[in-house]
């Protein structure tokens, strides 16, 4: 029996209460003059006045509590076949070293730092040893192109770039220094130091305002110089993560301290249900928000233990690389985007591989990122026996709006939805006047203010940004640009973003359903529809499939087979009559699909490479793809 109800109604009579009972979970040096400020910031600050440090609720608090044995993070890289683990005790020396070498160099509370690092430990211990100091930190995926890299410096102003020397992907090294190099050269702030740390696989060169990392680490751990948990205001920014907007420059999303640590904090118990001691893998880049909010943050402040993973879900070496991690290293819970497990499907649609591995201690798979199309839960459900929880957030709120808590006992699943909403949003459906629509039917996803702690209060030196983009649309709501529906039982939908939701001769589609249906087809693997522009209808739909590996059938066959499905599912008006079969999806590195720019190809609009895409040749295969049309 599921306490959500209770739960959720207990937060809806008394949200201060609430967030102040979740609040007992970290250790503060100084509490809170308000739970929540009505007055302070664009709508209210949680934690005003209290006064904390997020190291050290990660690390210290759990070696003065008995538990500096304990394993805190493993770090496993597929290409260099190695792995490494810290204990608490061991990663709290390691980041308070660090972080008197970053004192050393002039950073002090307030002060930005940019963490330019692949996917190892490091990049972690440089989040950390930012907080604990008090400087906020910025991460920028390795291997981000220079420009982009540089638009991010001249945001931020760091007084320092931490760095590696390379990132390794399948069957390459990517040397980084000569991006920052090039990056720190077009940018107009000059950052007074690069912190760089050599790995083996590539050595660079070090320049005049270049330092070692391992050097200068060694040489404080000679002298034995750590540095100790500056206290910060709960208010005071943690981090800053960059987000692509669609204007052309980022959108700096602000992370504060008090709010993020509670809500995380209260997340891996109630959501996850991960006790402190287990194993709790996110299979992300701690480039993204869910390295930060899942990798970084809410694992260590449970007392569990994170995984690092360099490495894919094919490839490296096979389709079974996630078994692999889960069996070795005993994970509890894995968290990943629903286009890892497509491609590990695509691979290995029989789920053969995981028949090689001992996984008897995984209990759980979460799913977030993008829409999980209903196919692949199924098929994740039947391979592997657990559920399989689909949930939903973004960059901005930190944590899950929508979810299904397997802590206070699962929901029944609903194949497409990510469940209900969390304890601190109010969701709600609007039209486009702002009013609420019944059950069932499509509009606006919106979340009535106040956000809850951990959502982002503002727009890095941007706040006007933040109103327009977020709290113009509907006044007294944060829109998420989400489109999507609840349906009788408060279950919430999430079918497109509002500019993918096609109007197709006066009728609005969701192209999420309509992929729902396509990937219903037993060779498709994965899909995408977007909405190309029709002089006679508006818009018209057309379809990226990508087929099962060891499919010979022919284009020919297939793609008639594909259309006649969504007729019959959904019904002419669809007008889904083109489908195109590719050998891949144009993706973010994250795994979004990049429907947006698939539509301008498709439109013969003038595009852009998305900064963030995994491999620019995919997009060249679509243009190839609709010239034989």
């Amino acid at each position: 029996m599921s306490r959500y109800t209770e739960v959720y109604e207990s937060w809806q009579k008394d949200p201060e209460g609430f967030w102040a009972d979740a609040a007992k979970d970290i250790s503060w040096y100084k509490l809170w003059d308000k739970v929540f400020d009505p007055y302070m910031g664009e709508y209210g600050r949680w934690f005003a006045g209290a006064e904390c440090n997020t190291a050290y609720n990660c690390l210290d608090r759990h070696v003065e509590r008995g538990r500096g044995s304990q394993k805190a993070l493993i770090f496993d890289s597929a290409y260099s076949k190695s792995s490494k683990s810290y204990t608490y005790a061991e990663l709290t020396n390691e980041v308070a070293t660090l972080a008197g070498v970053l004192h050393d160099l002039g950073v002090r509370k307030g002060d930005r730092v940019v963490i330019y690092m692949p996917m190892i430990a490091e990049a972690v211990m440089a989040m950390l040893a930012c907080a604990r100091i008090g400087a906020i930190h910025s991460v920028v995926f390795g291997g981000f192109a220079a420009p982009e890299l540089a638009t991010r410096i001249d945001d931020s102003k760091p007084h320092l770039i931490i760095t590696a020397s390379c990132g390794i992907e399948p069957g390459r090294v990517i040397a980084y220094k000569p991006l920052l190099d090039k990056a720190i050269e077009l940018a107009s702030h000059k950052p007074q130091h690069t912190l760089l740390l050599q790995r083996p696989q590539a050595t660079a060169q070090m320049g005049a305002g270049d330092r070692d990392w391992q050097q200068l680490v060694d040489e404080a751990k000679k002298g034995g110089r750590k540095a100790g948990c500056v206290a910060v205001a709960a208010t005071d920014p943690l981090y800053i993560l960059y987000t692509s907007g669609t204007t052309g420059a980022p959108k700096g999303v602000v992370r504060d301290n008090g709010g993020h640590m509670v809500a995380l904090k209260w997340t891996m118990k109630n959501h996850y249900g991960i006790e402190p001691g287990e194993v709790f893998w996110a299979a992300s880049d701690v480039g993204w928000v869910v390295g930060h909010s899942y990798i970084c943050y809410a694992p260590l402040l449970q007392g569990a233990t994170t995984l690092v993973y360099e490495g894919k879900p094919v490839g490296t070496p096979d389709a079974g690389a996630f078994w692999r991690i889960i069996a070795e290293h005993r994970v509890a819970a894995l968290f990943t985007a629903p286009t890892a497990f497509r491609a590990i499907k695509k691979e290995d649609p029989e789920g053969k591989l995981i028949a090689n591995y001992d996984m008897r201690g995984f209990r759980t798979l979460f799913l977030a990122g993008e829409r999980a199309d209903p196919e692949t839960i199924k098929w994740a459900e039947a391979k592997l026996g657990v559920p399989v929880i689909d949930h939903w957030w973004q960059t901005e709120t930190g944590w899950a709006i929508c979810g299904n808590p397997i802590g206070l006992g699962a929901l029944p699943v609903k194949h497409g939805s990510p469940t209900v909403p969390m304890p601190g949003y109010d969701l709600q459906v609007l039209d486009e006047k702002g009013h609420q629509v019944a059950a069932g039917e499509t509009g606006t996803l919106a979340i009535k203010l106040p956000l809850p702690p951990s959502c982002l209060p503002t727009l890095w030196n941007n706040a006007e940004r933040f109103r327009k983009s977020y709290l113009s649309d509907f006044p007294g709501y944060y829109t998420t640009s989400d489109a999507g529906f609840r349906d009788a039982d408060g279950y919430a939908y999430v079918m497109a973003r509002t500019d993918d939701v096609i109007n197709v001769a006066g009728h609005r589609l969701s192209t999420g359903q309509m992929e729902e249906v396509v990937a219903q087809h037993k060779d498709v693997a994965e899909c995408a529809v977007v909405g190309v522009a029709d002089q006679l209808k508006g818009q018209l739909p057309a379809g990226f499939v990508v087929l099962n590996s060891g499919v010979t059938r022919t284009d020919s066959e297939i793609g008639p087979e594909i259309v006649k499905l969504v007729r019959d599912v959904i019904g002419p008006v669809a007008a889904f009559k083109d489908v195109h079969i590719v050998k891949r999806l144009p993706k973010t590195r994250s795994g979004k699909i990049l429907r947006g720019t698939m539509r301008q190809i498709a439109d013969g609009e003038a595009w852009k490479m998305p900064a963030t895409i995994e491999d620019p040749a995919a997009l060249e295969e679509i243009e190839a793809a609709l010239k034989k049309v």
